[in-house]
C-alpha cells in the first residue's frame, strides 16, 4: 500500500483498488485484513500496511489471496512518480490479472486516462524489470502521453543475448505487429505493421553471449525482444522469442534509465536502476573474453 494513502478511509481506498464502491463494501463484508488484523470500513490507513482481502469464493473463510507490494518509488512530486518495478509485476489488469498489479499497488496514489489503468503511459513486460514513470493526475497523465509521443521519453535497457552481434552498435527498423497465424505472439509477419526502431550497443561479450545496452526510439508491445530476436539475439530467459531458461527464471531484460523533460517544470530529470540481484548473480556466472 502506498504511503500516500495515509489517512484515507480503508473502503475509500478499497474502492480505488477493486473498481468501485459496491465491490469496496462487498470486500469489506468478507473481511480484509491490514497487517494481519482484520478492520473495518471506517478505519483509517496510517499508509504503507500490507492489505490482504479475505476470498470471498472461498470454502476456507481463512484462506487469504495475494498481497501486492508496492514497489520502489525512487522519484515523485504531486505531477508524476517514476517506480522501480520488480520482474514478475503485470502492470495493468487484464485476462488473468486482477488485484495483483501494479496498478493495484498504486490504487490512490495514480490517476489519469484509462480508468482501468490510471496513469500508466508506457508499460514494462510482465518479466522485465526497472523503471516506469506513472501520472498522478489527468493533467499529468496527458503531458506525459504527448512526451511519448513526441518520442521525449528516452528509454535505456540491459539486456544479454544470446549470439555474437555483427557490429559493436546497429540499429534495427522493422515494422512490427500482431502476428498473423498466432494473435499472442508480436511479429513482423503481421497484417497490422506499426513502425518499430531499436537501437543497440554492445557492453560485454561472454563465449555465446553478449550484453547490450539497448534504446528504444519507439516503444511496441514486445519491441525489444521481437527485434532481437529478428537479427538471432535471442534475449536470454525469454520464452516466447527465445528460450526459457530454468537457471534464471525470468528474461534478462531491464528498464536500467529513464531521461526526460518534466512536463510541468521543464527540469531534466535523469534517473538510474542497478541490474536486480539475481541478473547481477548470472552474469557473474560468465566469463568475460
Amino acid at each position: 500500500m502506498p504511503a500516500a494513502a495515509a489517512g484515507e478511509r480503508l473502503d475509500r481506498f478499497l474502492a480505488g483498488h477493486v473498481g468501485s464502491r459496491a465491490e469496496a463494501e462487498r470486500a469489506v463484508e468478507s473481511g480484509v485484513l491490514v497487517d494481519g488484523e482484520r478492520r473495518p470500513k471506517s478505519y483509517r490507513l496510517a499508509g504503507g500496511e500490507r492489505l490482504r482481502l479475505l476470498g470471498r469464493a472461498e470454502s476456507d473463510p481463512g484462506h487469504v489471496g495475494p498481497a501486492v507490494e508496492p514497489p520502489p518509488i525512487v522519484w515523485q512530486d504531486e505531477h508524476l512518480a517514476v517506480v522501480d518495478k520488480p520482474a514478475g509485476l503485470v502492470v495493468h489488469p487484464g485476462a488473468g490479472h486482477a488485484g495483483d498489479t501494479l496498478v493495484d499497488a498504486l490504487a490512490g496514489f495514480v490517476a489519469g486516462g484509462d480508468p482501468e489503468r490510471p496513469g500508466i503511459v508506457h508499460r514494462l513486460d510482465r518479466d522485465t524489470s526497472g523503471l516506469l514513470v506513472v501520472a498522478r493526475s489527468e493533467e499529468a497523465y496527458e503531458r506525459l502521453s504527448e512526451l511519448v509521443r513526441e518520442r521525449g521519453l528516452e528509454r535505456v535497457y540491459a539486456a544479454l543475448v544470446r549470439g555474437r552481434p555483427a557490429s559493436r552498435t546497429g540499429r534495427i527498423e522493422a515494422p512490427i505487429g500482431r502476428d498473423r497465424d498466432d494473435p499472442t505472439r508480436i511479429s513482423l509477419d503481421t497484417d497490422t505493421p506499426r513502425e518499430a526502431i531499436t537501437h543497440f550497443e554492445v557492453v560485454g561479450l561472454y563465449p555465446g553471449h553478449a550484453l547490450l545496452e539497448v534504446r528504444l526510439e519507439t516503444g511496441r508491445m514486445h519491441q525489444i525482444r521481437v527485434h532481437l530476436a529478428a537479427i538471432d539475439l535471442p534475449v536470454v530467459g525469454d520464452p516466447v522469442y527465445g528460450i526459457a531458461d530454468a537457471a534464471l527464471g525470468r528474461q534478462f531484460l531491464h528498464a536500467r534509465r529513464l531521461a526526460f523533460r518534466h512536463p510541468f517544470t521543464g527540469e531534466r530529470l535523469e534517473l538510474e536502476s542497478p541490474l536486480p540481484a539475481e541478473l547481477q548473480a548470472y552474469l557473474a556466472t560468465m566469463r568475460e573474453l
